[in-house]
């Protein structure tokens, strides 16, 4: 995981809670959590989207 060992992740999980305390990691880690889920079902949109608009017939325009 991006070369990072577990003391290495232990140190940084040591500097967060320094920096943004123990009440607020919990927080920022359910918003993180929103944030990828959002994330996630927009970029699944435009798959949902190109399916659908293949089963649907073109509309009909005019033919010059």
């Amino acid at each position: 995981m991006f070369g990072l060992g577990l003391p290495e992740l232990g140190v940084i999980t040591i500097v967060a809670i320094i920096i943004f305390g123990p009440k607020k990691i919990p927080e920022m880690g359910t918003a993180l959590a929103k944030t990828l889920r959002g994330f996630k079902q927009e970029i699944s949109k435009p798959e949902d989207e190109v399916e659908s608009s293949e089963k649907d017939p073109p509309a009909e325009g005019k033919n010059k």
